[in-house]
């Protein structure tokens, strides 16, 4: 008997990865809790922290979303001894060929999206030990071949932010390039590059302080503004990926 082809899986919509992340973290985290109850999915979903945006799912809407992984066999659903309501547990080491520390790194970046590797691991760490930054680093490597992974510059840069790649094209999900920044100091720079570096931003430091305060000033509130824009962005970029899911889920239903 064949063994079922692993790496298929491409894309899943927001709310399959909000559950799939919930169902994974989970697992790892409270296995005697586990699998879990469709309240304590939902729950898991909306709960207020470690979680990037926060939503407010309904109990039917994570049923649905339930159902449709429960086709793809990414779900299953289970009856515990005595139990009287499903519960479910997720089947991704079926449908990808990652290691633990793998699976713990896109299950906290399904959850809480894009952040930088130190953080990352702090978070996955709760879910499977990650020794070190070169552990780290290998992880992501791999998870960036096998195209599960995106980032915003080479993973040894410090900076760098990275991200899952399971994002449907119409979500425009992807993170860019960073920036150039000349004072960035990598793990591979050699001694002569971070001394000439070093020496290049002590050159500079005079021209720094030659700003006036008010103009350093309108610098932070021109860059706080950004970010506070930019954040709207994603929350209404959210919202219609909400509203097209629910448009399309009530085409289906209706047979249009």
């Amino acid at each position: 008997m064949n063994e079922e082809p692993k790496n298929q899986i491409k894309e899943l919509p927001k709310i399959q990865r909000r559950v799939l992340g919930v169902l994974m973290e989970k697992a790892f985290t409270t296995p005697d809790q586990y699998p879990l109850t469709l309240k304590a999915v939902t729950t898991g979903c909306n709960q207020k922290s470690n979680r990037d945006p926060v939503v407010a799912y309904s109990e039917d809407q994570v049923q649905d979303a339930l159902d449709a992984m429960r086709q793809d066999l990414l779900v299953a659903e289970v009856f515990s001894d005595g139990g009287r309501a499903p519960r479910y547990r997720h089947y991704m080491r079926h449908k990808f060929d990652f290691t633990e520390a793998q699976f713990a790194i896109i299950a906290e970046l399904m959850l809480r999206g894009r952040q930088q590797p130190g953080e990352l691991r702090t978070r996955a760490s709760r879910m499977v030990r990650i020794d070190s930054q070169d552990q780290l680093k290998q992880e992501l490597s791999d998870l960036q071949e096998k195209g599960y992974l995106q980032s915003n510059g080479p993973l040894e840069r410090r900076g760098v932010e990275v991200d899952h790649n399971l994002y449907p094209d119409r979500e425009r999900m992807h993170i860019g390039t960073l920036a150039a920044d000349d004072n960035t100091v990598s793990d591979q720079d050699s001694p002569s590059e971070v001394s000439s570096q070093r020496s290049a931003s002590h050159q500079a430091a005079p021209a720094v302080a030659a700003f006036s305060e008010e103009a350093l000033s309108a610098i932070e509130k021109l860059s706080s503004t950004v970010q506070e824009q930019a954040g709207l962005i994603r929350s209404l970029e959210s919202m219609l990926v909400d509203m097209d899911d629910r448009l399309q889920k009530l085409e289906r239903d209706l047979g249009v």
